[in-house]
């Protein structure tokens, strides 16, 4: 397989799950309280929404570079 044809696949794989997913979740961990041998932590979930439109131009790059890399020189 030809270079431009492995990395449009892999940016078609990279749409199907920014479209199945819409955004990257996280978690964090914050001391609150830090006396001695009592401490106290909570806990933040946290998104990071992704478009799709970013999905759109994944698959829509992804496509590109499959076509332009069957349609090179065998």
């Amino acid at each position: 397989m030809k270079t431009a044809t492995i990395i449009g696949v892999i940016l078609i794989v990279l749409a199907v799950i920014s479209f199945a997913y819409q955004g990257i979740t996280y978690t964090t961990h914050k001391k609150v309280v830090d006396l001695g041998p009592i401490q106290a932590t909570t806990t933040e979930h946290k998104t990071i929404p992704l478009s799709p439109i970013f999905g759109g131009i994944l698959l829509a790059g992804g496509i590109i570079l499959v076509v332009a890399g069957s349609r090179g020189k065998a």
